[in-house]
């Protein structure tokens, strides 16, 4: 997850004229806040037909709102957010220890020594995913827990953890999808190669992905690379709001990313390389999404081409090997340094593709102009969560889908993040009734089951997240997840929203 505080500061480094998201609100064919309901039919969960005896369901979805056979249900973490045990069995700093210890980097001051304690309590956090009929899980590893100093001799405690966390996942019917970096570089690596400015990096990180393949790929059979490598690069080396706190140039922040895909291209070749046979491998990317303002053919139209723009020097150069020529032209004389070769490790090919969405980037509407789309500003009243950088908007979970598909030609696409954070009040009775996120979730599935619905290969979906946890520079007073989590006694309290994400993962339907 993400703290898009700066997208706006953000866009105009990345993308010169492109600037930062909002939103526009339509969904199931309701316009007002972003509400719709789909209607139900409620029984008792024990009636009984007077006149046979049998069974009635207890909930009849009457829209027919429900996904594909096999499509999987889960939730999602990463490692700095929730596991603690900063100091614990040889694990190396990471950049965001150092950063998030920088007085005034993180809300409150706040940090990750202990954050969910999931280190030590990772059983437990097990059994609720269990709970939530959910069957798949992605989690990322702390390459520092694995390489202390981001290269060299191993530390086989660090593996041994993530050993036992897969065979406990696997005990309790629950498929483990791994994210091999979530943003936690050794802070060693900062130190000696600058991080992501130095290619040096990129071919660390794949001798670690290798690695982690050859280690765990008997049990893991879906790997993630990098996970949102827009934000990672952006936030941390271009507004320096994330770890490790950089504000560099344009030339040397073009750079950086170049590395960031190159590392995505060599690690997919070190898992091909070192996982066993029916490994898969992808990326999970924060895709930016233009939305048609309106559904005309020409709207739609500049939305595709929007997307594939917005994404230039991410997704885009990953799935097709080259950079476009207009995000050639805006970077102009800063542009990344590159090689053809370099360029066919980017775009290796891919099992399938994970697509990170909270938001749309735009609403898009054809244009007469250069790019052949206009981006529509959004009003100052548009509906927004309780972070302020979270523009409402669930068609943005169709398009992002529907758009990847088309674009790109893939055959295979998981939403490995989307979720909302809200106030989340406790009551007096350990209750927290959080509406919003109940109908945040069922406006997004709405529009996630119309994609399936059309045939657009989407295979599961991943909710962030599985519970509260350091929100990055908002510290802990960002709470996306579907257990509350009270940071004094490490307690784990089921919100609302639990008990509506097991029956929909139970009927495999939006309720």
């Amino acid at each position: 997850m993400k703290n898009h505080q700066s997208d706006e500061q953000s866009n105009k480094t990345e993308n010169p004229g492109l600037t930062g998201r909002r939103d526009f609100m339509k969904t199931a064919g309701l316009t007002a806040l972003g509400l719709s309901a789909a209607p139900l039919i409620i029984t008792s969960c024990n009636s009984k037909s007077e006149t046979d005896g049998k069974q009635e369901p207890a909930v009849t979805n009457s829209n027919g709102l429900v996904f594909p056979k096999g499509f999987l249900w889960g939730t999602a973490t990463a490692s700095y957010q929730v596991e603690g045990a900063a100091n614990e069995d040889g694990r190396g700093k990471s950049i965001w220890d150092t950063f998030s210890h920088t007085p005034g980097k993180i809300l409150n001051n706040d940090n990750g020594d202990i954050a969910c304690d999931f280190y030590h309590k990772y059983k437990e956090d097990i059994q609720l995913i269990k709970s939530l009929n959910a069957k798949s899980y992605r989690f990322s590893i702390s390459w520092s827990r694995i390489f202390p100093e981001g290269t060299g001799t191993p530390n086989q405690k660090g593996l041994d953890f993530y050993s036992r966390m897969v065979d406990e996942l696997l005990a309790n019917g629950i498929e483990p999808f791994g994210t091999l970096y979530h943003w936690d570089l050794p802070q060693a690596l900062q130190d000696k190669n600058k991080g992501w400015q130095s290619k040096d990096t990129a071919k660390a990180f794949a001798d670690y992905a290798g690695y982690m393949a050859e280690k765990l790929s008997d049990r893991v059979k879906h790997f993630f690379t990098l996970n949102e490598l827009w934000t990672f690069i952006q936030l941390g080396y271009g507004d320096g709001v994330f770890a490790p706190g950089l504000k560099l140039p344009a030339a040397e922040l073009y750079q950086a990313r170049h590395h960031a895909v190159l590392a995505h291209g060599l690690a997919v070749e070190a898992i091909r390389a070192k996982g066993k046979a029916g490994t898969k491998v992808g990326l999970a990317e924060n895709i930016k999404v233009g939305v048609p303002v309106f559904e005309s053919p020409e709207n739609i139209k500049a939305a595709e081409t929007a997307t594939r723009e917005f994404n230039a020097g991410y997704m885009t150069v990953i799935m097709e090997g080259k950079y476009t020529d207009s995000f050639l032209k805006k970077a102009g004389a800063d542009a990344p340094k590159f090689t053809a070769e370099e360029l066919k490790t980017i775009s290796s090919p891919l099992d399938f593709c994970g697509i990170n969405i909270y938001n749309p980037e735009a609403y898009v509407q054809a244009a007469a102009n250069e790019d052949g789309f206009e981006k529509i500003p959004f009003a100052k009243s548009h509906p927004t969560s309780t972070s302020k950088w979270q523009i409402l908007g669930p068609e943005s979970l169709y398009w992002g889908a529907r758009h990847t598909q088309k674009l790109w030609n893939v055959k295979e696409i998981y939403i490995t993040e989307n979720g909302t954070s809200g106030t989340d009040e406790l009551t007096a009775d350990k209750k927290v009734y959080d509406t919003d996120r109940i109908t945040f979730l069922r406006n997004y599935l709405t529009q996630l089951q119309r994609a399936t619905s059309e045939g657009v290969p989407v295979k599961g979906y991943f909710y962030w997240s599985l519970v509260d946890n350091f929100e990055w520079a908002s510290g802990y007073g960002t709470r996306f997840g579907l257990y509350y989590m009270d940071y004094k006694t490490l307690e784990r309290i089921p919100k609302l929203s639990v008990s509506y994400f097991r029956a929909m993962a139970e009927k495999n339907a939006v309720l």
